[in-house]
C-alpha cells in the first residue's frame, strides 16, 4: 500500500507539470524498412485533407491542428513503395506518435501497401498479423489484452475463457513463445494456473498480460514458419515492443474499471536531447475487493504490476532504452459455506493457496549507419516464481513450486549491398534456470541450468520487378549443465518466396524448419520437440480498404511416444500441457514404459476478410479448417486433443461520429469453433488412486461440444477541452452460453464431474487521457 500511495502521489503532480495540446497532433519518423535508416524528405499526407508535409533530416514530421477523429495517412518516398496508414484516431490531450517503415521499391513490387498502424518488424510475408494497441482498446473483450485480440485471429483458438492460452492451427499451446523487444521471455501473465486442469501454472499463458496495454507499441504475432532470427518456438510468436514516451509534451492516462485501476505517465527528460520516459502502475479491482474484505465463493484473486521505458536517442552513439516490469499475483480459496449446506465438491475440502510473481529487465541499443548498416543489440533477463500449497485441515497436504529464469542476449547486423539484396546475420546466446517439484519427483533431479547458442542469417534477392525469395538458416545448439541430459545441435532451413502477380494480388510461399525445448525437460528420454512447416497464401487487396487471403499451411510434427509395456498406449506428448500431467500418467503406465520419437501432423486452410475501419464501418471475418493427428503405436493417425476441426470468427463493428467530434461505437464478435478432445477417465482407477486418471489404451474417444460465444463493446469518447474520455462496456459471452472446459474424477462425489468455462461478463471501464 506504501508502493500505491507513492506512485499516486508522483502520479498526481505530474499532472501539474503540463497538459497536452487542444488540438489534435500526430507525430512520426519514416524509416527504411531493411536498415533502419531515416528516410529525409518523404512525402507525408493526410488523406481526403489538404494537409501534407515532408521529413526533416532525422526522417521525422509532424502535424499540430489535425481534426479530431479517424485520418488516414499515406507515406512516399523516392525508391521506396508507397504505404498507406488507416484506423489512426486524433484525440484531445493525446499525441499520436507513429514509427513507419517503408520497404524498397523491388521488395514493395509497385503494391500500394495498406495496414494499420503496427508495421510488420518480422520480415514474414506468410503467417503474420500485426498488432496495434488501438485494435486491443477497439475491439471486444480484448480487456485490453494483446493475447485475447490474437483469438479474433485465423487458425487460433482459445484453450478457456479464464486465461489467454491458445492452440495455434492445432498445435500445443506450449509451442508459443514470448518475446520482449525482440527476446525470449519467461511467461509475463498474470495467474498462469487460470483455467488449467491440474491447476497448475501454464508454460505460456494466464488470467491477463502482466504489460498494461500503455505500454505496448507494435507488435507481431506469427504462426507458422517464421523467418529465420525466430528460435525455440513452435507454433507462434507473440513479439511484443514497448513503445516510447512522448519526448516533447508530458501526458497521463487515469483508467479504472473491472478489470483494475491504471496510472499511465510519458514525458520528457530531456528535451534537449529527445529522451523520453513512459511509466505505468496497475491495480486489479478483484484485489481492491480483497482488501475490502471480500471474496467470491471464498476465493480471492489479486494481482498487481509496474512496467517503465526509458529511451535515450543520441547523436552519434545510436538510440538506447532501459526498461523493466514486474508483477504479483496470487489466489487464495477456503471455502466459504454461506448457505450452510456443506462441501459441494472436491475442491471445497481444501484450502488452496497460489502466488506468483514475475520480473523483467534490460535494454537495447541500436545504431545506423550512412552505408546502409544497421547494428542492433539488446539484453534482457526475466525470471517468474510460483508457489502452491494444497492442504486439508487437520488431515495434511503437499505444496508444489515452480521457478524459470532466462538470461538472454542478442545482437545482429543487417545490411543492404544493392537495391535488388541484402543480408542479416545475428546471434542469441541464452542461459536458462529451471527448477520446480514436478523433476524431484520424477527424476530427483534439483533443477537444470542449459545455455543455448542459436546464431542465425537471411539474405534477400530481388528476383526482377515482380518478385523476391528469402533464404535463411538458424542454427540452435543446446548445451545441458547435467550429464543425463544429452546435447544436440540442428540445422534449420527457412526460406520464403513472394511474387506480386498485379498491384493488388500476391502470392506468398514460406518454409521452415523448427524445433523447440520441450515443457517435459527434466525427463532424459525427451528429445526436442521440432517441425517442419510449409505455407502458402493468396492476398487480395480491395481498393485500398479491404483484403481478403487465403492461407493453406502443413507441418510435420515430431514429439515423444509413450508405450506401456504391458499393452498399448496412445499416450504422447503433443497432448501434454506439464511435468505434473505426465506424473499422473504414469499411474496409469506403470513404472515401465518405452518412449520413442512419435510423429504428428497439422493441416488445413484459413480464409478471411479484412475491412478496415472506413466511414465508421470495420469488419473482420474468417473460417479456419485443419485437422491435428498424431502417430499412435499401431502407425494409424488419430486426432490431438487440439484437434478442433474448424474456428469460425465473425467481427463487425461501426462508429458514430457527433457534430462535437465525439465518438459513439459498437461492435460485436462471435465465435464458433469444434469442442477439444479428451482421453476417456478411467472410473475405476480413478476411484482406487483417489483422482482423475485417464484411459490412455484407446484413442482421445471424448469430444468437447462446439465452444460458442458472442461478445459486444459499446463506447463513447469525448473530447472536452484538453481532455479525452471514453466510458465503455464489454460483454464477453453476452448469451451466457455454457461451454464445457473439461471432465475431472472428483474423489469426494465419487463420480465424474464437468467444469465448465465462464458465464456472461460484463466488464465497465472509464478512461480519461490529458
Amino acid at each position: 500500500m506504501k508502493l500505491i500511495f507513492s506512485l499516486v502521489t508522483i502520479f498526481l503532480a505530474a499532472i501539474n507539470i503540463s497538459f497536452a495540446q487542444e488540438n489534435g497532433v500526430l507525430r512520426g519518423s519514416v524509416s527504411d524498412a531493411f536498415s533502419n535508416e531515416k528516410i529525409e524528405k518523404a512525402r507525408v499526407e493526410v488523406i481526403g485533407k489538404d494537409l501534407r508535409t515532408e521529413t526533416n533530416a532525422k526522417g521525422e514530421f509532424e502535424f499540430t491542428q489535425l481534426p479530431l477523429g479517424r485520418i488516414e495517412l499515406q507515406i512516399s518516398s523516392v525508391g521506396h513503395g508507397t504505404q498507406i496508414i488507416k484506423e489512426i484516431l486524433i484525440k484531445a490531450g493525446k499525441t499520436n506518435q507513429l514509427d513507419i517503415y517503408l520497404e524498397s521499391e523491388v521488395r514493395q513490387l509497385e503494391e500500394v501497401k495498406v495496414t494499420a498502424a503496427s508495421p510488420n518488424l518480422s520480415g514474414a510475408v506468410t503467417s503474420l498479423q500485426s498488432i496495434s494497441m488501438e485494435q486491443v482498446m477497439r475491439l471486444p473483450a480484448t480487456f485490453y489484452d494483446p493475447a485475447r485480440l490474437a483469438f479474433t485471429f485465423p487458425g487460433v483458438a482459445n484453450t478457456n475463457d479464464q486465461a489467454n492460452g491458445m492452440s495455434i492451427r492445432g498445435n500445443n499451446p506450449n509451442g508459443l513463445q514470448w518475446r520482449l523487444e525482440g527476446l525470449e521471455i519467461v511467461n509475463p501473465n498474470h495467474l498462469a494456473n487460470a483455467g488449467t486442469f491440474s491447476d497448475q501454472p501454464a508454460a505460456n499463458a494466464g488470467g491477463t498480460n502482466m504489460l498494461s496495454g500503455q505500454m505496448l507499441g507494435n507488435m507481431n504475432f506469427l504462426t507458422g514458419a517464421f523467418p529465420a532470427e525466430y528460435g525455440n518456438a513452435l507454433s507462434g510468436v507473440m513479439d511484443m515492443r514497448l513503445r516510447k514516451g512522448n519526448n516533447k509534451e508530458y501526458e497521463h492516462t487515469v483508467q479504472a474499471g473491472l478489470i483494475g485501476v491504471d496510472l499511465s505517465s510519458e514525458g520528457p527528460l530531456s528535451k534537449k536531447n529527445g529522451s523520453s520516459y513512459l511509466i505505468n502502475y496497475r491495480y486489479s479491482f478483484t484485489g481492491l475487493l480483497a482488501l475490502g474484505g471480500l471474496s467470491f465463493g471464498g476465493e480471492t484473486i489479486k494481482f498487481q504490476d509496474l512496467a517503465v521505458n526509458l529511451s535515450f536517442p543520441t547523436k552519434k552513439a545510436g538510440e538506447f532504452s532501459v526498461f523493466a516490469m514486474g508483477g504479483l499475483n496470487s489466489n487464495e480459496f477456503a471455502f466459504d459455506d454461506e448457505d450452510g449446506l456443506g462441501p459441494q465438491e472436491e475442491k471445497d475440502l481444501s484450502v488452496i493457496d497460489y502466488y506468483g510473481k514475475m520480473v523483467a529487465f534490460g535494454g537495447t541499443h541500436q545504431k545506423a549507419f550512412k552505408n546502409n548498416l544497421l547494428w542492433k543489440s539488446a539484453l534482457v533477463y526475466s525470471t517468474s516464481s510460483v508457489e502452491r500449497e494444497q492442504y486439508i485441515p487437520n488431515n495434511g497436504g503437499f505444496q508444489d513450486f515452480d521457478i524459470n529464469e532466462i538470461l538472454t542476449y542478442t545482437s545482429s547486423i543487417q545490411k543492404k549491398i544493392s537495391t535488388n539484396n541484402s543480408l542479416k546475420a545475428g546471434l542469441f546466446l541464452t542461459r536458462n534456470f529451471l527448477d520446480n517439484s514436478s523433476l524431484n519427483v520424477i527424476n530427483n533431479e534439483r533443477a537444470i541450468v542449459s545455455n543455448t547458442i542459436q546464431p542465425y542469417f537471411t539474405y534477400t534477392q530481388g528476383l526482377g520487378d515482380k518478385a523476391s525469395l528469402v533464404l535463411g538458416l538458424h542454427n540452435v545448439n543446446y548445451l545441458p549443465g547435467g550429464s543425463v541430459y544429452d546435447s544436440y545441435s540442428t540445422l534449420e532451413p527457412r526460406l520464403s518466396f513472394a511474387y506480386q502477380i498485379s498491384k493488388n494480388l500476391g502470392l506468398n510461399a514460406a518454409y521452415g524448419k523448427h524445433s523447440q525445448l520441450s515443457n517435459l525437460r527434466g525427463l532424459e528420454f525427451i528429445t526436442p520437440l521440432k517441425s517442419d512447416q510449409f505455407v502458402l497464401n493468396l492476398a487480395n487487396t480491395l481498393n485500398n480498404l479491404s483484403k481478403i487471403k487465403a492461407e493453406a499451411f502443413y507441418q510435420i510434427n515430431t514429439s515423444t511416444l509413450f508405450s506401456s509395456t504391458t499393452g498399448s498406449s496412445f499416450f504422447t506428448e503433443t497432448n501434454l500441457n506439464d511435468l505434473f500431467e505426465f506424473s499422473s500418467a504414469r499411474d496409469f503406465l506403470g513404472n515401465s514404459f518405452t518412449a520413442t520419437d512419435g510423429r504428428a501432423r497439422n493441416y488445413g486452410v484459413e480464409l478471411s476478410y479484412q475491412r478496415y475501419l472506413d466511414k465508421g464501418l470495420f469488419a473482420l471475418v474468417n473460417t479456419t479448417l485443419y485437422k491435428s493427428e498424431f502417430e499412435a503405436a499401431d502407425g494409424n493417425y488419430y486426432d490431438t486433443k487440439y484437434s478442433g476441426d474448424f474456428i469460425f470468427n465473425f467481427t463487425i463493428g461501426k462508429e458514430w461520429t457527433t457534430k462535437k467530434d465525439n465518438i459513439i461505437g459498437a461492435n460485436t464478435r462471435i465465435v464458433w469453433m469444434g469442442g477439444f478432445r479428451n482421453y476417456v477417465i478411467d472410473v475405476a482407477q480413478s476411484k482406487t488412486k483417489g483422482t482423475t486418471i485417464f484411459d490412455y489404451s484407446q484413442p482421445l474417444l471424448d469430444r468437447n461440444p462446439d465452444y460458442f460465444r458472442p461478445d459486444i463493446r459499446v463506447y463513447f469518447r469525448k473530447n472536452k477541452g484538453k481532455k479525452n474520455i471514453m466510458w465503455s462496456l464489454d460483454i464477453q459471452n453476452l448469451a451466457n452460453y455454457q461451454n464445457v472446459s473439461y471432465k475431472y474424477y472428483d474423489s469426494f462425489l465419487g463420480e465424474v464431474k464437468t467444469k465448465y468455462q465462464l458465464g456472461m461478463i460484463p466488464m465497465l471501464n472509464y478512461r480519461i487521457e490529458f
